[in-house]
């Protein structure tokens, strides 16, 4: 029995298991904000106490009976799951509910899909959407598996679901080789900015922690953030100037989820790339959240997933405006006093110079920003600071000698005076962020 899917508002009943493993089990609180994302309406929300699911219909007879029930007394338009459901479970619940039914992978999906804005996520979305129908397209032809036969009808020996998996799977290698490209595409840009010597920090968390709001704060863009899940999918980079750094590029991301599907992870992986690419991460965290060390985790797990959990990480405990009497600081690092932790508000705007200060100092460990006074001989040392674009300003002392206040990479400057014959002499002032 196949259902045609509607738009968003539909009335639907919420089923959560309770009793599983530790492992398996998802948050009840969560369920109800993605079915809100999803636009849908709650018209009932039902738990189960079960601790083997069952191979038929996940749950026991006695529970389906119950749901069928339900569903037509309320006049449910869909029955949505909490949990994964194999194509077979629901295609039989569909046919004992008869209404449309749906597993928490393709609830998720249908909100990145009318989430996805730019060209490039709405292929990243068809792609995920389409590997997860493929394992489900029997449900909507079993009224066809058979040869296809008749005047004008008489096929190439195919059924006309063989046709149908045959046109998904050549569908899904033209969308990879078109996100092939787009992740080339970012790679050379990514190489621009290296070149540049710009730094590119990314922001990471758990959905709905704060990141676009954050971003806009700290950039002053106007990025869409709202109180949903899954506010932002498509990639937003922007240039911003820090004090005692110079300019960096800051990533918005998409939000990760306590068991991500791992289709999602695979088709966003060329905009997941953006963060495993970053010299810095911030991860955002929702302070007001009472299971945010589960949230820390399931974040951390996907970071290691795109192969980003070595990166230099700073965490950016947001939304103090929730909590009483903290106030926005820094915690550090007893032993080396590095920066570790902000709190913030990034609604209020309280503690965003914090934030500032905290990825300068990060950044900026291996950072020689200073004054190079060079004799006049070093004219062609001068022009190649110039073309590294790490000069701030030029001038001379009353022996004719060059001043140039730089900002430049330890590494670089060494390699440059190395060169050029100097010795570290040449420094006449300097200012290591610490």
């Amino acid at each position: 029995m196949f259902f045609e899917r509607h738009e968003g508002g539909e009335r639907a009943i919420l089923v959560h298991l309770e009793g599983l493993h530790p492992e398996a089990r998802e948050d009840p609180q969560e369920f109800l904000e993605l079915a809100r994302s999803a636009g849908a309406e709650t018209v009932a929300f039902v738990t189960v106490n079960r601790s083997q699911p069952t191979a038929r219909y996940l749950i026991g007879t006695g529970k389906v009976e119950e749901l069928h029930d339900q569903v037509h007394a309320h006049a449910a338009d869909l029955v949505i799951f909490n949990h994964d459901l194999t194509p077979s479970q629901e295609r039989n619940l569909e046919k004992a509910f008869e209404c449309r039914v749906l597993d928490r992978t393709g609830l998720i999906l249908d909100i990145f899909a009318q989430r996805a804005r730019t060209h490039e996520g709405k292929l990243q979305v068809e792609l995920a959407q389409l590997e997860h129908m493929s394992t489900r397209l029997v449900r909507g032809w079993t009224h066809l598996e058979r040869q296809k036969g008749g005047i004008g009808l008489r096929g190439p020996g195919e059924t006309q679901l063989e046709t149908d998996r045959r046109l998904l799977r050549i569908r899904i290698r033209q969308i990879r080789q078109r996100l092939d490209k787009v992740r080339s595409q970012r790679e050379q840009a990514r190489r621009g900015r290296r070149r540049a010597e710009i730094p590119s920090v990314s922001l990471v968390g758990y959905t709905n922690a704060g990141k676009s709001t954050l971003f806009n704060s700290l950039t002053e863009s106007g990025v869409y953030a709202a109180n949903l899940l899954f506010a932002t999918l498509d990639p937003t980079l922007r240039r911003l100037e820090l004090p005692d750094l110079g300019p960096i590029v800051l990533a918005d991301t998409v939000g990760f989820i306590r068991h991500l599907p791992h289709k999602l992870v695979e088709a966003f992986r060329a905009t997941l790339e953006e963060s495993s690419n970053s010299d810095l991460l911030l991860h955002v965290i929702d302070a007001h959240e009472d299971d945010r060390q589960l949230q820390i985790e399931q974040v951390e797990a996907v970071l290691h997933e795109i192969g980003a959990d070595e990166l230099p990480m700073l965490e950016v405990y947001n939304k103090l405006d929730l909590l009483d009497g903290v106030e926005p600081h820094i915690q550090r690092d007893d032993e080396t006093g590095r920066p570790i932790r902000v709190w913030v508000s990034a609604r209020e705007g309280r503690g965003l110079e914090l934030v500032g200060q905290a990825v300068a100092e990060l950044l900026g460990e291996d950072l020689f920003v200073g004054v190079l006074r060079l004799p006049q001989r070093h004219a062609r040392l001068r022009a190649q600071l110039f073309e590294l674009g790490v000069v701030r300003q030029d001038d001379h002392d009353d022996e004719g000698n060059i001043l140039l206040s730089v900002r430049v990479p330890r590494a670089e400057l060494n390699r440059l005076l190395s060169r050029a014959g100097e010795e570290p002499e040449v420094f006449i002032q300097q200012h290591v962020l610490q």
